[in-house]
């Protein structure tokens, strides 16, 4: 029973993992490929630890487990959001379908926002 258990997360975690994969390629933008990546292959990498969890069945190995999808659930979104301004912030285009800027709007609405950090979103860093 374990080892069908083991055998469908790992099938689940790859399916999550092959939308990732899919997601870096039909995604038109760098922030849309963060957003998929981020949350496919977390969840990938999340079921995988538990699959291992499950098969081990050790107390010491499935803390190790758990501990590590926390690890996972807690820093993959700040590596993607610090990435993700990064971009923007050195001028990755957005997608043309892109209807809201909500850093932009930020970015306009402080009244203490330097020149240079608005001109720093009007070049392109790709044409």
């Amino acid at each position: 029973m374990r080892e069908w258990l083991t055998a469908g997360l790992i099938l689940i975690s790859t399916i999550f993992m092959l939308l990732a994969a899919v997601g870096i390629v039909r995604m038109p933008d760098v922030y849309l490929r963060l957003q998929v990546t981020t949350k496919a292959s977390t969840l990938g990498s999340g079921v995988v630890l538990l699959a291992v969890a499950i098969n081990f069945g050790s107390i010491p190995l499935t803390t190790r487990a758990i501990l590590g999808v926390v690890f996972l659930a807690i820093t993959q979104p700040i590596a993607a959001h610090m990435i993700g301004r990064a971009a923007y912030i050195l001028g990755a285009p957005l997608w043309e379908g892109t209807h809201i800027d909500e850093l932009r709007q930020a970015a306009d609405r402080r009244p203490d926002a330097s020149a240079s950090f608005s001109s720093d979103f009007e070049q392109p860093l790709v044409d």
